[in-house]
């Protein structure tokens, strides 16, 4: 399995055939490798309606038919402007051709920005948990600190993403409690450094998780390895 950052909350994981894309914020992302045209997926898994998450998710599921799992009121939403669709809401889960997904809380919110001050409410933002290969996959998307992160550690975890920007969500010190709860075997930090609000360091959480007893894998915008 190859796990590709494009930068900000945004990953590829390729298995075998299948390909799947995290919250694909690209364009007007000040560190994206790719543009959105060159992406190819085959499913996108968006965890909540903010722009830097919803992103360019219309225009690469209509260029790559591809299916957009989220939460149901995002689902209908995009559903409206000619997506293919799959909804969940937190605790559900879906058997798809590459394995099994399920939606995961989150601590934050969830709408779209209409401009001129204007917000759509659209549900509640989300995390996954995906089994892919065997793998467990945990993608935290935008959230705080929560101890329920420790019913998701059930079954062990190959993989975590987790924010550590601070300000919209966990900082450093948060992100490494978390690994505490979640005992990942390998955690690749996300959503810092793409904006001046952003300020978590990915250097200072690898030492304070190194230190803890945990394996960190930070990964510039284009750079790929294996699970």
């Amino acid at each position: 399995m190859r796990i590709t950052s494009y930068g900000h909350s945004c990953f590829l994981i390729e298995s075998g055939e299948h390909r799947l894309l995290t919250d694909p914020y690209l364009t007007g992302s000040p560190v994206a490798p790719i543009a959105s045209s060159d992406v190819r997926c085959s499913y996108i898994f968006c965890s909540h309606a903010h722009d830097d998450h919803l992103g360019d998710t219309v225009a690469i599921a209509q260029q790559n038919q591809a299916t957009v799992v989220t939460a149901y009121e995002l689902s209908e939403y995009l559903a409206h402007l000619g997506v293919t669709t799959l909804d969940l809401m937190p605790g559900g889960g879906l058997t798809l051709p590459f394995g099994q997904v399920r939606l995961t809380p989150a601590i934050h919110s969830c709408s779209l920005e209409l401009g001129e001050g204007r917000n759509l409410p659209l549900g509640s933002p989300t995390g996954f948990l995906f089994s892919v290969e065997g793998k467990r996959i945990y993608f935290a998307g935008d959230t705080a600190l929560f101890s329920d992160m420790r019913l998701l550690a059930r079954g062990g975890l190959d993989l975590a993403f987790l924010p550590i920007g601070d300000r919209y969500t966990m900082g450093v010190e948060d992100a490494v409690t978390a690994l505490e709860y979640l005992c990942p075997a390998v955690t690749v930090p996300m959503h810092y450094g793409t904006t001046k609000k952003l300020y978590g360091d990915p250097q200072v959480f690898t030492q304070l998780a190194q230190k803890a007893g945990h394996s960190v894998r930070v990964l510039a915008p284009g750079e790929s390895f294996e699970l």
